[in-house]
């Protein structure tokens, strides 16, 4: 009998022969993989199927994969993407994650780091319903909503990538709780972590600016040395 499949994979590149092999490469983990060699054609798949992760080159002849990232998350598609970057800075890497990147992984790479950085990506998806006994979390007034991925935060809706989201819900799950930065890590990213830890900071940097601002309480604290933890402020 044939293994079931893992997930389902869109890998965007526009260098015929790594697309090819990186087709062939993932499909060895059960999962079902499809290919695109340009912006315009993935964006075009994404819209009449479903998939589970999309690895994005970053440099594609008709847009980057930053402007797909963008277009992406301005209609509201959450799917995780997996940058594929020549790119070494800081800023270049902050940028894509900025934009709607959930990971990325330089090039050259190594192929034990792109299988587990692709099977983490696909692990999350056991965080898209983080407690099956409840549909929804509470921490005052913001709520998630774990079937349809929306967050409120009184009146506003907001707008959080799906990596946000995961990371958020983990820490209003465990409300009150400090959470270390490897749990965090290998809980919302797939156990053991793959990548830079300092990912964790942009994306509690970025959950900060959403949530928290002069009219609005602090949720989110950093307990030095340990991590981080969810909570409303002690009156």
């Amino acid at each position: 009998m044939a293994e079931e499949p893992s997930g389902q994979l869109l890998i965007v590149d526009d260098d015929p022969e790594l697309l090819q092999f990186l087709l062939e490469e993932l499909s060895q983990d059960s999962i079902v993989c499809q290919g695109a060699n340009c912006g315009a054609e993935a964006l075009l798949l994404l819209r009449q199927q479903h998939f589970d992760l999309v690895v994005l080159d970053w440099n594609l002849p008709d847009f980057n994969g930053l402007e797909i990232c963008r277009r992406l998350r301005s209609s509201g598609d959450t799917t995780p993407v997996l940058m594929l970057t020549a790119h070494h800075d800081l800023e270049d890497r902050v940028q894509a994650l900025d934009l709607g990147a959930d990971d990325y992984i330089t090039k050259p790479f190594e192929l034990p780091e792109l299988h587990a950085r692709v099977r983490a990506q696909l692990r999350r998806s056991r965080y898209s319903n983080p407690d099956a006994s409840a549909e929804t979390l509470t921490l005052g007034d913001l709520q998630l909503d774990l079937m349809s991925r929306k967050v409120q935060q009184g009146e506003r809706e907001l707008a959080l990538s799906q990596r946000e989201f995961d990371l958020l819900a983990f820490l209003v799950k465990h409300n009150g709780e400090v959470q270390t930065r490897q749990h965090i890590l290998d809980s919302v990213c797939g156990a053991p972590f793959v990548g830079d830890p300092n990912t964790l900071d942009v994306y509690m940097g970025y959950l900060r600016r959403k949530l928290e601002g002069p009219d609005r309480p602090r949720l989110l604290h950093t307990v030095r040395g340990v991590g981080f933890m969810a909570r409303l402020p002690q009156s």
